[in-house]
């Protein structure tokens, strides 16, 4: 290859990276480390710990901590990862609500969706390319034959509704919905400099904060997806590897079809967390910086001051 020809890929490398396709490069891999560590800790919790010879008594109700502290700092350093470069979306909700409220570009929208995907997709491959024996051990375990008859080590990837929902879809949709407004009504909230938004660049933190506070307050409705990427790119994944109707259309021994709910719920909540914002906070703070500076009105029963001076400038004259 002549010196020409490879400097000229190498300048439309330099600019793709410039431009969005370097965006969409920064959401693929914040995405992905976000499904690396999140539902790395999740195989930890099911199948990593029962099957190393490490864990001699069930954990119980401890496993969620397990889960719901790593998928905080799964954020966390998700967000470091990407947010210099594409702002960190790492969530399609995210990506939608700032189209709709904060001027983000619509043409950057289904890139950055696609990139998102393709992120959560590549990070679930080489969680279960980790995992793949403890998953494989852990059916063995529990007598189950047929990988996709395993629920357990699906949850491990993607989400599914409680049972308590009793097969309903309704449930595990508001459940998303105000799990995600949540969510990404509280981000406005921390990029908000006008508000108290977090100093220097701990914001990453603080959002992980957020996350791990969704999972230990909503999270055993519907496995706290709150974000379309996280729940359709590992869902992907894990039909291609074998676990079948579980995974799409999504149907297990109390649901059926509920491969979209994970993604609906979350993008309707986003929307709706910012615009809940911005109506009882954003717009408060727009209407106090646009609005004209008032002399405060003096205590009751007392005199203003420029009529007290009118009145002695009257009476000496």
């Amino acid at each position: 290859m002549s010196e020409r020809a490879s400097g000229q890929r190498t300048s439309v490398f330099s600019r793709m990276r410039a431009t969005t396709g370097g965006e969409m490069l920064a959401e693929f891999l914040g995405t992905a480390v976000l499904i690396m560590f999140g539902t790395g800790c999740v195989a930890v919790a099911v199948v990593g710990l029962p099957e190393s010879g490490r864990q001699t008594v069930d954990f119980g109700a401890g496993n969620w901590l397990i889960i719901a502290f790593g998928w905080a700092l799964a954020v966390v350093f998700g967000v470091y990862v990407a947010g210099g470069v594409s702002g960190a979306h790492i969530n399609p909700a995210v990506t939608l609500a700032f189209a709709i409220r904060r001027k983000f570009p619509w043409a950057k929208v289904a890139p950055y969706w696609l990139a998102q995907v393709l992120g959560a997709f590549a990070g679930a491959a080489v969680v279960y390319a980790v995992y793949g024996p403890a998953i494989n051990a852990f059916n063995n375990t529990q007598g189950i034959a047929d990988r996709a008859e395993s629920l357990p080590t699906f949850s491990i990837f993607a989400t599914f509704p409680a049972e308590y929902f009793g097969g309903t879809w309704w449930g595990p949709f508001v459940d998303q919905i105000v799990g995600t407004a949540l969510l990404v009504g509280v981000i406005a909230a921390l990029i908000d400099n006008r508000n108290q938004a977090p100093l220097s660049n701990f914001a990453p933190w603080v959002i992980g904060f957020v996350v791990g506070a969704i999972g230990l307050s909503f999270g055993t409705g519907a496995g706290y997806a709150i974000n379309p990427a996280r729940d359709l790119g590992p869902r992907f994944f894990t039909w291609l590897a074998g676990w079948g109707d579980i995974a799409f259309p999504g149907s297990g021994d109390w649901f059926s079809n509920y491969w979209w709910i994970p993604i609906a719920g979350p993008l309707l909540g986003g929307v709706l967390g910012v615009i809940i914002y911005d109506l009882f906070v954003g717009q408060v703070l727009t209407a106090k910086e646009t609005a004209p500076e008032v002399e405060p009105s003096p205590p009751p029963g007392r005199v203003p001051e420029s009529a007290e001076r009118g009145t002695t400038t009257s009476t000496s004259d």
